[in-house]
């Protein structure tokens, strides 16, 4: 059965004058109780400025019982790998495991350089840094030995703080359908998150992954959607919002993002489409700085989903 997720508003929230944590975690309640399977939430210090994801979300596990809880996507590399791998195995005990990682390398855009510049962090070498911060976090949640990697070494890492499971968390790689993401995908991570804009590229990227590895792997599926029966308003909606977020149009993101704006039936048709292409779980966005009174209308397509 197709998992259905929805995107705490954390990033929207800040575009509106705010930062009301308080109000995530009860957005996080209302998500479980209209029947989503996860939550998940965004990460910046920066560049496009939010709450913390992690502590975030270790509020919401102690509000909700059921959801998995996840980052879409967490910029690992800004944070030293082994306190990353700290505070993510404290809160997948406190979730008693319902953490999942969406990791991202970062966005090659001028704020994500500003950002990573600001913390210190090589933006240049940020794809190698995440692949062994990868290997790091799962080295630590085994309580395994010696690490040696081509940015850190560590003599004993069995004192670390184990996680849930000695898996430790699922992790998933937030990337696009080119080869090289693809081949790390299916050489190193437990999911695929891209939020590609047509269902045959998903499809095609997705079979590649499968012919490179016999390793469970889940296929998940970023999108943006506003629910509207007036389709033209919905799209009017999420063009101001995509112009807000990203000071870009929506016709020019929409050429790497995937959007839809419509009624409920013509959202579920275009999501299942991915559905078909192999995607087994949906991340939702509210394309709308008014994600609260859209999580209901959101909450309808899940049926038609599953």
């Amino acid at each position: 059965m197709t998992q259905v997720g929805v995107m705490l508003p954390s990033r929207e929230i800040a575009m509106t004058g705010s930062h009301d944590a308080v109000g995530l975690v009860r957005f996080a309640s209302a998500a479980e109780s209209a029947g989503f399977d996860s939550v998940w939430v965004g990460d910046s210090p920066l560049a496009r400025t939010r709450v913390d994801p992690l502590p975030l979300l270790a509020a919401v596990a102690a509000t909700t019982t059921r959801v998995q809880l996840g980052t879409a996507a967490f910029t690992a590399t800004l944070r030293q790998p082994l306190l990353g791998a700290h505070t993510a195995a404290t809160v997948d005990a406190l979730s008693t495991g319902r953490l999942v990682l969406g990791v991202g390398a970062g966005f090659p855009i001028p704020e994500s350089r500003d950002e990573f510049a600001a913390l210190g962090v090589s933006f240049d070498e940020r794809v190698g840094r995440l692949d062994e911060t990868v290997g790091i976090w799962r080295r630590s949640w085994a309580g395994g030995g010696r690490f040696d990697g081509r940015y850190w070494n560590f003599e004993d890492l069995s004192g670390t703080l184990p996680a849930a499971s000695v898996a430790g968390p699922p992790i998933w790689l937030a990337g696009s359908d080119t080869p090289r993401v693809l081949s790390r995908v299916a050489r190193l991570y437990d999911g695929w998150l891209p939020f590609l804009p047509d269902a045959d590229a998903y499809a095609r990227g997705w079979a590649a992954i499968r012919d490179q590895t016999e390793r469970p792997v889940t296929a998940a599926m970023y999108a943006t959607i506003n629910i509207d029966p007036d389709a033209a308003k919905a799209r009017a909606e999420i063009d101001g919002y995509v112009r807000q977020y990203y000071r870009r149009s929506l016709a020019e993101m929409s050429t790497v993002q995937a959007f839809c704006g419509g009624s409920a039936e013509q959202c579920v048709d275009w999501l299942g489409r991915y559905v078909d292409a192999g995607a087994d779980h949906l991340i939702l966005r509210i394309g709308s700085l008014d994600a609260d009174r859209q999580l209901d209308a959101l909450a309808e397509v899940l049926p038609g989903l599953r």
